[in-house]
C-alpha cells in the first residue's frame, strides 16, 4: 500500500512567538548547514585540483606521453564524467601552474615562517612524492586562488591577499582590484602611536585596520578643491568610502557637533568600528600633514572618549587622513600626546575637466540677460 496522504489545517495550529523564534532558528541553523556544505565541497573539489597539479608535475606528463597529454587527459576525464565542470584543458593547465606556483616556494629554506603560516604547522609531503595540500587554500574560491597566483610574486604576499579574502568576504572584484593596486605594498598602516598608548592585542588589531594610504580614485572634485568638498564627496560615496576604510567600520555622521564647555565643535567624520568596539574620529586635510593637525586630533579624541564613549567601548582611535606627509614631523608631533592616533595620506582624487566646471552656452546667454535687464533697470 501507498503511504497515506496527510493534510495538516493551518488552524490546527497555534503559532506564537516562542514558535516564532524556533522557526527562524530553524531557518538559520540550515542556512549555516547550506553554507558549510557548500564550502565543503569547494574544499574537497579544490584538493583534487592540488592533487591533479601535482600528478601533472611529478609524473612529467608531457614528457612521459607527449605535448598533447594535458589535453588528452581532459578528453577522457570530461567522457566519463561529461555533466562535471573545471576538466577543461585550460583548467588543468591551471591546476599545474597552481600547484607549481607554491611548491616552488615552499622549498626556499627562507620562507619557513611563511610556510608555517600556510600550513599552519610544516609541509608534509605525500607517499606519491605530491606536497600536501595547504587548507588555507581550500578557504577560498578556485578563481580567487588563480587571480592571487597571477598577480602576486611572493609566498608571503600571496598568504596576505588569501587571509585577506577569507577575514573581509572579498567577492573576485574586489580582490582583483586590490591586487590591482598593490594593497600588500601598502599594509604597513598608518605612521602611528598605538603601541605606546594601546594595550599590546588592541595595538596589533588597529595596526591592522588601517592603511599607509587611501585610493580616493571614486572621488572627482575640482582643481582646488577644500576639505569641505572632499568631506561632502566622501560622504556622497559612502559605501565605496566603506569599502576603501576597510571591513568593520560603520559610518556615525559628517560634521558631527560635540559640546564642549558650552562650545560647538564639529568633528569631520566620526565612525564606529564593530570589530575593535571604539569610536573613530577621521580628520581629513587637503593640504600636506602640519604639526598642530596632531594637537586638535587628540582633543577630538578626548572629547569622545569623555562625552561618546561607554563603559563597554575601548579607548577611541584618531586617524588622519592627509594629501602628504614628513614622517618625522609626524613622529615628533606625537610626543606628549596621551591619545591612540595614526596619520595616513590619500591619493588619486579625479580632478573634474575644465569643461566641466565652466558654464554652458545656454548658461552664459541666461547670465548675459539678466545682466542686461539689471542694467535695463538703472
Amino acid at each position: 500500500m501507498g503511504e497515506k496522504t496527510i493534510f495538516v489545517n493551518s488552524h490546527d495550529v497555534f503559532c506564537d512567538a516562542e514558535y516564532s523564534t524556533w522557526l527562524e532558528s530553524l531557518k538559520q541553523s540550515y542556512r549555516t548547514a547550506q553554507i558549510n556544505a557548500a564550502l565543503k565541497t569547494n574544499f574537497e573539489k579544490l584538493k583534487w585540483y592540488w592533487n591533479m597539479g601535482g600528478n601533472l608535475v611529478n609524473k612529467k606528463a608531457e614528457e612521459r606521453w607527449g605535448n598533447g597529454v594535458v589535453e588528452q587527459v581532459s578528453l577522457d576525464l570530461q567522457a566519463e564524467f561529461p555533466n562535471s565542470k573545471g576538466l577543461s584543458a585550460d583548467n588543468l593547465w591551471a591546476m599545474k601552474r597552481w600547484y607549481s606556483f607554491y611548491v616552488e616556494k615552499i622549498k626556499d629554506e627562507k620562507l619557513v615562517r611563511s610556510v608555517q603560516e600556510l600550513y599552519n604547522s610544516d609541509c608534509q609531503v605525500t607517499v606519491d612524492g605530491i606536497v600536501q595540500f595547504p587548507e588555507l587554500l581550500g578557504l577560498i574560491p578556485w578563481g580567487h586562488n588563480l587571480d592571487i597566483i597571477r598577480l602576486t610574486a611572493s609566498l608571503p604576499e600571496a598568504i596576505f591577499y588569501i587571509k585577506k579574502t577569507i577575514q573581509e568576504g572579498w567577492k573576485r572584484t574586489v580582490l582583483q582590484r586590490y591586487l590591482e593596486e598593490r594593497l600588500y605594498e601598502k599594509q604597513n598602516g598608518a605612521i602611528n602611536n598605538f603601541k605606546e598608548q594601546l594595550p599590546v592585542k588592541q595595538a596589533e588589531l588597529v595596526q591592522e585596520i588601517t592603511k599607509e594610504n587611501y585610493d580616493f580614485g571614486f572621488v572627482e572634485l575640482p582643481a582646488d578643491y577644500s576639505e569641505h568638498n572632499l568631506e561632502i564627496a566622501l560622504e556622497n560615496h559612502i559605501s565605496r568610502f566603506l569599502m576603501e576604510l576597510g571591513n568593520g567600520f560603520a559610518f556615525l555622521g559628517r560634521q558631527k557637533e560635540i559640546i564642549v564647555d558650552g562650545v560647538s565643535r564639529r568633528i569631520d567624520m566620526l565612525f564606529y568600528h564593530v570589530r575593535l568596539h571604539c569610536y573613530i574620529v577621521v580628520e581629513l586635510k587637503a593640504v600636506r600633514f602640519e604639526p598642530e593637525f596632531a594637537g586638535k586630533l587628540n582633543f577630538y579624541v578626548n572629547a569622545v572618549n569623555d562625552i561618546l564613549k561607554g563603559e563597554q567601548d575601548n579607548p577611541t582611535i584618531g586617524l588622519l587622513i592627509c594629501s602628504d606627509m614628513k614622517q618625522t614631523e609626524v613622529r615628533y608631533s606625537f610626543k606628549g600626546l596621551s591619545t591612540p592616533i595614526g596619520v595616513a595620506t590619500y591619493d588619486n582624487v579625479r580632478i573634474a575637466e575644465i569643461e566641466k566646471e565652466l558654464p554652458s552656452v545656454e548658461e552664459l546667454q541666461q547670465r548675459i540677460k539678466q545682466l542686461e535687464s539689471q542694467l535695463g533697470e538703472k
